[in-house]
């Protein structure tokens, strides 16, 4: 299964580094070694290992903007499951940024009336002020910019963990069955005892499904208070030491953990996953979450093909 994705925004605003630290496994301290994309620059990610995606990443300069929404129109926005804009919230040419958008947008309804829009206010770490009251203002201004169109709007920055809160919940759009993995999640937290279930894509480490979709485990997660930024915090710390394992020429397979208030267990669920168990009850050891998801693995392979296939 192939989904096209569209990367596009002025040029500078960061689309390349975000697709290098999520895709490539770059740290965000070699992002600044990219250059600027030259017209089109195609990449297939194998995700969830038959899901691939066909990233469209579109260089920003005027000439190029031009060309795609004159000559090569069609076969821009034909076909495309889901568009990424991103606006540098530092720049000088906001009304610009606007009026590409805007007709990106009508190049979209015109081809791809079905496609999801993903809006990311970039770079978020150079907000001068109340990030949060500057944030609101700029996604107040792009809902109004995008009309009758339905948008979900991020604020990220490559220095922190919203980039992979934005991308969690625009591949979670291309997963067609995700609400499945979820509940099956649900039923595989009830059979560990465990007060949370999160499924991560084996190399980007984004979000697939997590198992407090349910108001019993959401219950349960409010009386742990737990933090609502866990998900994306995960991926960022783990994919960072993942390439402190790689700089030493080592691999991660696994991690454990037993602290004074939860254990915690993550490990590989399937080939293309991995899976992180949290437990508030201090009675449950290592082991016998280790053996649950050894015995969870041939179900949750089944499950993600069928999830791919539908």
């Amino acid at each position: 299964m192939k989904k096209k994705v569209l990367l596009m925004g002025a040029s500078g605003s960061g689309k390349t580094s975000m697709r290098s630290l999520i895709f490539s496994n770059n740290p965000a301290s070699l992002t600044a070694r990219l250059g600027a994309t030259i017209d089109v620059e195609q990449n297939h990610v194998r995700f969830l290992g038959d899901l691939i995606l066909n990233l469209w990443d579109c260089g920003g300069q005027d000439a190029f903007m031009d060309s795609y929404l004159t000559t090569q129109r069609s076969t821009i926005f034909q076909h495309v499951g889901v568009m990424i804009y991103v606006f540098d919230i530092e720049s000088q040419g906001m009304n610009k940024d606007l009026e590409y958008f805007r007709d990106c947008m009508e190049g979209l309804k015109q081809f791809s009336p079905d496609a999801a829009v993903f809006l990311l206010v970039h770079k978020m770490d150079l907000a001068r002020g109340s990030k949060n009251a500057v944030f609101e203002k700029k996604k107040k201004e792009l809902e109004e910019a995008s009309g009758d169109g339905v948008v979900d709007v991020f604020g990220t920055s490559i220095y922190d963990e919203s980039l992979y809160k934005a991308w969690s919940s625009i591949v979670h759009t291309l997963i067609p069955n995700a609400a499945v993995l979820s509940k099956h999640l649900a039923t595989f937290a009830t059979a560990c005892s465990a007060t949370e279930v999160i499924l991560f894509e084996r190399t980007t480490f984004l979000v697939i499904a997590t198992s407090s979709s349910g108001s019993p485990e959401q219950l349960e997660l409010n009386r742990h208070q737990l933090e609502p930024t866990r998900y994306e915090r995960t991926s960022e710390l783990v994919k960072a030491f993942k390439h402190s394992c790689s700089r030493v020429r080592e691999e991660f397979h696994s991690l454990e953990m037993e602290l004074y208030d939860f254990t915690a267990v993550l490990d590989e669920m399937t080939k293309n996953t991995y899976v992180l168990v949290i437990v508030h009850e201090p009675t449950i050891e290592t082991a016998a979450l280790k053996l649950n998801i050894r015995m969870a693995r041939k179900k949750f392979e089944e499950l993600q093909g069928d999830s791919l296939l539908s």
